[in-house]
């Protein structure tokens, strides 16, 4: 009985650690605005709750659907206000055209993720191509765990016409485990130096993912925020997996942050 017992708690145990992991995204480096349907001005673009093609729903029902937890971020991370979070994400930091007055990352900024990360935080940041991301602060973050977003622009995509460019076949990798073939158009490649090391490369041989450790923590490092909601939803034509990918990305984040 006292095993049966010991057996049913260390299960409880397990299953509350799982759930008790939160994934925070970030809407203070990425906060850009624009007229609602009721002419306000309002919140858009890679929001949590944003069905439409510019949200991250999709990305978000990966995590909640594993046990965790969805929070957002809406000032500047300290350890204070990061050490409730399991997994932080930064993706496509505003530049002046989409924000008359952007939060530019900052020394500060870089010094307390930094120390957050070290102590076992698992960080995701999402660039883009250098016309609609803030590139030069951001690289001072990435540089911090020995990455650089290049200001270049691969698998440039035309139109829906040539969905082939952007393209991207995966084989025996550490994140992407079940799909074989992503689509990821007019993304920055990635440069990495010391412990960073490259983690998917295009048909070019750039890289557009990359990870690194961190203390007891882990970066990893996309040229594009390629996982919202236009996508994984089904729109891309037969034989895409950003489906596939979205649930991949999220399984293997929780699966670091545990660690």
């Amino acid at each position: 009985m006292k095993l049966k017992l010991s057996l049913i708690t260390l299960f409880s145990l397990v299953g509350f650690a799982a759930s008790g992991q939160t994934v925070t995204l970030d809407y203070y480096f990425n906060h850009e605005v624009h007229k609602g349907a009721n002419g306000q001005s309002e919140r858009f673009h890679y929001l949590w709750d944003e069905a439409d093609n510019n949200g991250f729903k999709i990305f978000g029902e990966a995590f909640t659907s594993r046990g965790a937890k969805l929070d957002t971020l809406g000032m500047a991370p300290t350890l204070e206000n990061l050490k409730g979070s399991s997994v932080y994400i930064i993706v496509d930091p505003d530049t002046k055209k989409e924000s008359p007055n952007p939060n530019y990352i900052q020394e500060d900024d870089i010094e307390q993720i930094a120390a957050w990360v070290k102590k076992g935080g698992v960080l995701l940041l999402m660039a883009n191509d250098s016309v609609n991301v803030e590139l030069p602060h951001f690289n001072n973050l990435a540089a911090k765990f020995g990455m650089h977003f290049n200001n270049d622009l691969q698998n440039h995509v035309i139109d829906d016409a040539h969905f082939e460019d952007g393209a991207v076949y995966v084989k025996n990798n550490p994140v992407l485990k079940t799909a074989t073939k992503v689509f990821m158009k007019d993304a920055c490649s990635i440069g990495s130096t010391g412990t960073a090391v490259s983690v998917l490369k295009n048909k070019d041989g750039a890289t557009i993912i990359a990870s690194a450790k961190y203390g007891k923590g882990t970066v990893i490092a996309v040229g594009d925020p390629w996982l919202y909601n236009e996508y994984v939803n089904g729109r891309l034509p037969a034989g895409y997996q950003n489906d596939k990918a979205v649930n991949d990305v999220a399984h293997w984040l929780l699966k670091q942050a545990k660690k």
